[in-house]
């Protein structure tokens, strides 16, 4: 297993970060690729759903825990055989992802990573 660690900076403040993060119908505003999402209610522990992305690829995943206070929240996503596990981190200002999975996979997800905080950053 590999890990990599990807951080941004950018203008919104962490409550404006938790909220999109919290309610999963707002997953496509940050998340690069996704097409629609099924789940069902907030983010917390246990929540699973499936995500379908782009050339058609479904991926499913389940909420791991999630930390408010501690600024955490970690989930596991599966595609096939393929699986990663992601921690995001929540700071004023800033937001991470922690991307563990097999050989190269999580340097490859770094250019993507780096959209989607980009995104979630924004104001």
């Amino acid at each position: 297993m590999a890990t990599v660690r990807v951080r941004r900076r950018g203008p919104a403040s962490k409550y404006r970060i938790w909220a999109r993060y919290d309610d999963p119908a707002r997953w496509r505003e940050w998340a690069p690729g996704v097409r629609a999402l099924l789940a069902d209610g907030p983010l917390r522990p246990g929540l699973e759903g499936e995500i379908h992305a782009r050339l058609g690829v479904r991926v499913r995943f389940e909420v791991l825990d999630v930390d408010r206070p501690g600024g955490r929240w970690t989930w596991s996503l599966a595609a096939g055989p393929i699986h990663l596990r992601v921690e995001h981190e929540i700071w004023e200002g800033r937001a991470g992802m922690v991307i563990t999975g097999p050989g190269p996979l999580p340097l490859a997800c770094v250019p993507i990573a780096r959209v989607a905080l980009d995104r979630v950053l924004q104001n």
